[in-house]
């Protein structure tokens, strides 16, 4: 074993450029892998963060036949509590002085007492009688600022007026865009409903336990419906988009370990008359075969220690000093960076095992050459 150790040690630093090509090649693969991870999780964080502040962590809907129900009992994760009722109506405003009139749209939540605690990344302290609050891109779209006054008409032709009392920006467009607030009365009156009740919105201390919570909480006269249920297509939509990115980027760390493995190879090819000289003097195949394949794996656990100690250190910067990106385009003017060693462990081992099944190529084509062939 030292025999090999010690060929494999020198014939590395005899071809120290190459050594460090094919190390470099897998390392910053490594790095660009990781963190482009950490990129992705810090914009999915930022999106189901900017999602939950105009969306309740847990829905108790009442049935149908039976909406006069006490409310939900309670429960240690529960730190907010609303009742709400919830529909569709038609925004119009009137044409004004050096202003044209304008309509859109909107999902109506009528909030009831406590909505503030349901909701307290938004500033709903003006939402009052006769009031309506806003999504900004909604009220960017009715042309509507605080003050206006706006017509509500629902499914039922019913028309009540409110005035806009202030708007909200949660960062994601669908629904700043498509969502408005009023109190629970104003809701009722415009659908002629004084008893109508969509169930209770809920605000827990742990976010993802709301499937947990919405089954204890529910019995048999709530039917529970989490945030990750309304938002199924989102999760799904960015846990797919995580899964591509992770997929393409890993195909660099495969090319650089084909790479890695090409250079071993020509050494093979180079060394054949040396190869055959060592065979002849006693050297085992195995030997002289496990020399280029200790090779092929010191240059891989390198390159994957240096591409993670590159790619922990490149997420830290970008964390420490985040990417601008363009505010008109996406939510955020910021690119989050989140940090997962999770991440790091599987791309390791990936890594790893691309670099063991690569360096086996030399050493199997250590293993076919004759040295009696090659000496005659």
């Amino acid at each position: 074993m030292r025999f090999v150790w010690f060929l494999a040690l020198r014939q590395l630093r005899y071809r120290r450029t190459q050594s460090l090509i094919a190390l470099l090649g897998v390392a910053v693969g490594i790095m660009v892998l990781t963190t482009a991870l950490s990129l992705t999780n810090g914009f999915v964080k930022g999106l189901v963060d900017a999602t939950l502040k105009a969306v309740p962590h847990l829905q108790l809907l009442v049935f149908q036949d039976n909406k006069a129900l006490p409310p939900p009992p309670a429960n240690p994760q529960v730190v907010g509590q609303a009742p709400v009722f919830i529909t569709k109506a038609l925004l119009t405003r009137r044409a004004a002085s050096g202003r044209s009139g304008s309509a859109d749209f909107a999902t109506l939540i009528g909030l009831g007492q406590g909505g503030q605690s349901v909701y307290p990344d938004l500033d709903l302290s003006k939402l009052k009688p006769g009031s309506i609050v806003l999504g900004l891109a909604l009220a960017r779209s009715l042309g509507a600022y605080p003050g206006d006054k706006l017509f509500l008409v629902s499914v039922n032709q019913k028309r009540i007026q409110l005035a806009v009392a202030a708007t909200f920006q949660t960062g994601n467009y669908l629904l700043d865009s498509g969502f408005a607030f009023t109190t629970l009365q104003d809701a009722r009156d415009l659908m002629e409903q004084p008893d109508g009740l969509t169930g209770y919105q809920l605000r827990l201390k742990d976010p993802e336990r709301a499937p947990q919570v919405g089954t204890e909480l529910a019995g048999t006269s709530y039917f529970p419906q989490p945030w990750q249920s309304t938002n199924r297509t989102l999760i799904q939509q960015l846990a797919l988009q995580k899964q591509v990115i992770g997929t393409v980027v890993f195909l660099i760390v495969i090319v650089a370990a084909l790479g890695m493995a090409s250079v071993l190879v020509l050494t093979v090819i180079e060394k054949t008359p040396d190869i055959a000289l060592l065979r002849v003097l006693g050297a085992r195949g195995i030997q002289v075969a496990g020399v280029f394949g200790l090779e092929g794996l010191l240059l891989g656990v390198s390159g994957v220690v240096l591409g993670n100690l590159l790619g922990w250190g490149l997420s830290s910067y970008f964390a420490w000093r985040p990417i601008a990106i363009p505010g008109e385009l996406y939510f955020l003017t910021r690119l989050p960076v989140e940090i997962r060693p999770s991440d790091f462990l599987w791309v390791s081992a990936m890594s790893l095992l691309v670099v063991m099944l690569a360096s086996l190529l030399p050493l199997f084509r250590a293993l076919r050459i004759k040295p009696g062939e090659v000496l005659r």
